[in-house]
């Protein structure tokens, strides 16, 4: 009998490497599927919100409504002078739209606390049924100054002594994990809106936002997308929105462990 020829050993790396490129062609593509569509688990979760600049352009607000969005905060200000072009538009639209909105100030380490509260107050609206105020307090995009924690206390409660008596509520500070460990000591006991992507935040840290998606999709929105939840359920929500309860779950600096 005839034996067939095997394959040259040329040919056997040629098949094993188009193989292997399938394969990881194959891999690829579900994690960047798993990545794209990552929420966390819903029953656990159940309200999904966004966080928006005028770098999302127009949006389409009742698109994304309709599309499994509970709350919106829109960027309003930054340091003492910026204004988000976008910010009064989003705030009418998505109100009219039916989600519960709120705003937040990019906090510079290079202007004065009363200056950008000045700079709050003179543009977000007043409304009892806004949700808290957010402080954005992240190294990245700040000015290049790094302050010491006495110093950014101080202004950080210069900023809150104006803010929080005119809204009749506390704020919510927006952290990054960097920043909660340069700073977490000086930070005044408030609720926390933490960024942890695609991780849920560490117990220790109670938080009451949890933005994990900086590349999210919705509808009504061309492009990526920052995704958030809240950390229980519609009752809870209600209640953190429609009270001074923004204090729910604060943020407060333990010393380490033994």
């Amino acid at each position: 009998m005839r034996r067939r020829r095997r394959p040259s050993w040329p040919a056997r790396l040629a098949a094993t490497a188009v193989v292997l490129a399938l394969v990881a062609a194959v891999l690829a593509f579900s994690g960047w599927r798993w990545f794209r569509e990552y929420r966390p688990d819903p029953a656990r979760y159940p309200l999904r919100g966004i966080d928006v600049s005028h770098h999302q352009g127009r949006i389409d607000w009742p698109r994304v409504a309709a599309d499994d969005v509970a709350f919106a905060y829109l960027k309003a200000t930054e340091g003492g002078d910026y204004r988000d072009d976008a910010f009064a538009r989003n705030w009418d639209a998505a109100r009219a739209a039916g989600l519960a909105v709120g705003a937040y100030h990019f906090f510079t380490f290079c202007r004065p606390g009363a200056e950008q509260a000045d700079n709050v107050l003179a543009t977000v609206p007043a409304a009892a049924d806004a949700l808290p105020l957010v402080v954005d307090l992240e190294f990245g995009g700040n000015c290049g100054r790094v302050p010491a924690p006495a110093d950014l206390r101080g202004e950080l409660d210069a900023f809150l002594a104006r803010v929080e008596p005119a809204q009749s509520r506390r704020v919510v500070f927006y952290v990054t994990a960097e920043f909660l460990d340069a700073y977490g000591a000086a930070l005044p006991p408030r609720a926390l809106w933490r960024r942890s992507l695609l991780r849920e935040p560490e117990p220790l840290a109670r938080w009451v936002l949890w933005q994990y998606h900086n590349r999210g999709r919705v509808d009504g929105i061309d492009g990526p997308v920052d995704l958030d939840v809240f950390f229980a359920g519609p009752e809870a929500f209600a209640a953190w929105r429609g009270a001074a309860a923004a204090d729910a779950r604060p943020w407060v600096a333990r010393p380490p462990g033994p």
